[in-house]
């Protein structure tokens, strides 16, 4: 794991083609931004791991 430190405004580049931003920071929130092409789908941990457990399912049910 990378453990980075950023400042509001500051870029975290993964490859060539997907940008993290820090938005802003209040107490132990953090809001950023993510650029990344459109066939790159990007995802909240727990709306993935539904969409993961739907397609899992699909496949079981035939």
């Amino acid at each position: 794991m990378l453990v980075l430190s950023r400042v509001v405004g500051e870029l975290i580049s993964i490859d060539d083609n997907i940008s993290v931003r820090i938005l802003s920071v209040s107490g132990n929130n953090v809001r950023f931004g993510i650029e990344a092409p459109k066939e790159v789908e990007v995802h909240r941990a727990e709306v993935y791991e539904r969409i993961q457990a739907r397609t899992a399912q699909a496949k079981r049910s035939g």
